[in-house]
């Protein structure tokens, strides 16, 4: 059986997606020994994309626009199309990760190692415990559970497939499905089909297979830095006050991209 990690990676006005993915490729490789398939729009012999193991040429799906905290602007979403990994993953058994999740350790192999056919996130947290993510780990008016499509782990089976159709389904009817959840505005996101599709997919049990640790999680609000090859910082407020934290081999989801973005460039 093949195993490998697939990384979407589509630029926009502010972030270099394409560098964090060629970035990601090399840490994926070091720390969990699997090969990286990134899918882009951009030129294959792209410098950037030198330590992929094969490229995936597609058409950037657009998600419309989001706010960046960390930007203090609006830019174009383009992540849209990762409900297509199951088709575009040259993997039988594949990792979906966000260019912007940092691989810092092997915690990532038990779900390698799982013998389930799909596996994510129920839960994210604050590295810093200064933001209750009770917010962001339910969503809609009926506060229905969030589950993160920051890393997902498939198998191809059919149990994946019917996942990954119903994500699409709900893409492609996202104005349907944003009135049928309560969602307020207009902003499509992964997490949101994910969710969707594995309530779907379970006859609305919720009856799922979890990433058994919680998504450790970067604010935009905070400062990153990297003080080593797996050593990061951050700079925070907490109650006014100036603080920091710094940790080695905790992977990690950075949800502001401009603090990741100048890590990526300074190390190329």
């Amino acid at each position: 059986m093949t195993t490998g990690a697939l990384i979407f990676a589509f630029d926009n006005e502010q972030t270099d997606y394409v560098a964090m993915a060629g970035w990601s490729a090399e840490r994926i490789r070091r720390h969990l020994k699997i090969p990286t398939a990134i899918v882009t729009d951009a030129d294959p012999a792209d410098r950037r994309l030198a330590a992929a193991d094969q490229i995936i040429n597609a058409t950037p799906v657009s998600g419309g626009t989001r706010w960046f905290e960390d930007y203090q602007a609006t830019v174009s979403w383009h992540n849209a199309g990762r409900t297509d990994s199951y088709s575009l993953s040259p993997w039988d058994q594949t990792l979906v990760l966000d260019a912007d999740y940092v691989v810092c350790g092997n915690e990532l192999q038990t779900v390698i190692d799982s013998p389930q056919d799909f596996m994510c996130h129920r839960h994210a947290y604050d590295m810093t415990d200064t933001n209750d993510f009770d917010g962001l780990n339910y969503f809609g008016a009926n506060r229905m559970p969030m589950w993160w499509a920051t890393v997902m782990m498939f198998r191809r089976s059919n149990m994946a497939q019917y996942i990954f159709d119903c994500m699409s389904m709900t893409r492609e009817n996202w104005r349907h499905y944003k009135d049928l959840y309560h969602i307020a505005g207009f902003l499509y996101r992964n997490d949101y089909a994910l969710s969707i599709a594995l309530g779907i997919v379970s006859g609305h049990t919720l009856k799922t297979t979890d990433i058994p640790f919680p998504l450790a999680t970067v604010m935009p609000e905070h400062i990153l830095t990297q003080l080593d090859e797996d050593f990061f910082q951050i700079e925070y407020l907490d109650n006014k006050h100036p603080k920091k934290i710094a940790w080695a081999g905790t992977s990690f989801h950075a949800m502001g991209k401009k603090h990741l973005g100048d890590i990526v460039a300074n190390s190329c």
